[in-house]
């Protein structure tokens, strides 16, 4: 089955470029000009992803994302005019699984939307099994894409459950920030390893939220990454 990809933006000839090149590549493509739009569209027919510009006429890019992020983990590729890293970090925090800066090649935003389709459930990724972390405390069930701490379900993106399930893979084993991103965002990454922080920030919020205390799964290894750890 095909999948499908909303995408917003307040600028017809990105819309109809966008949509003609995603159409090529088989997904089938909604758009919508405004924010409300977009989310009265997600809220009738929720896409598989989401190409969301940040500079919307009515309700901001930004803000449409947080609002989403309460109740969806629709995966979110950001279209943004702003070239400054800041600015993509700000996007990432908000819960974007990605960002791409105007201008850009219609070609990378197909590539793009392809690399997070991979990653999220319906992909072609092969079923693996229950991963138990801390006598059952953690629960990271791939098949169902469901994290659960204290039995309570997680609310996470696409990529911090795949930021999460890589670590508990190989639990105590440190990930170098390079090597995180790669497995976010594929080998031909391009990226800044800082973006990993940001996921990283985001899933230990969500963990404390979800369990006080769980945060401490995730651990830093001062000057080199990332690892998942029992707490103490």
């Amino acid at each position: 089955m095909s999948r499908s990809v909303l995408v917003v933006d307040d600028e017809p000839g990105i819309l109809e470029v966008a949509s003609a090149y995603l159409k090529r590549d088989g997904y089938l493509v909604r758009t919508a000009m405004t924010g409300q739009r977009a989310l009265d569209s997600i809220a009738t027919q929720p896409p598989d992803l989401i190409i969301l510009d940040l500079m919307l006429p009515d309700i901001s890019g930004e803000e449409v994302c947080v609002r989403l992020r309460r109740q969806t983990s629709v995966p979110i590729l950001m279209l943004t005019a702003k070239a400054a890293e800041e600015d993509r970090l700000r996007g990432l925090a908000l819960g974007a699984d990605d960002y791409l800066v105007k201008p850009f090649s219609p070609r990378e935003l197909v590539a793009r939307a392809r690399a997070i389709l991979r990653r999220v459930p319906g992909s072609s990724e092969p079923p693996m099994d229950l991963l138990v972390i801390d006598d059952g405390r953690l629960e990271i069930d791939l098949p169902a894409h469901e994290a659960r701490v204290g039995g309570a379900i997680v609310p996470l993106t696409a990529t911090e459950f795949r930021l999460l399930a890589a670590l508990a893979r190989q639990p105590r084993r440190v990930f170098s920030r390079f090597e995180l991103l790669q497995i976010l965002q594929g080998p031909d990454v391009e990226g800044f390893e800082r973006t990993v922080d940001v996921h990283v920030m985001r899933l230990r919020k969500k963990l404390d939220e979800t369990l006080p205390g769980a945060a401490d799964y995730v651990t830093t290894v001062y000057g080199v990454g990332y690892r998942l750890d029992e707490p103490a």
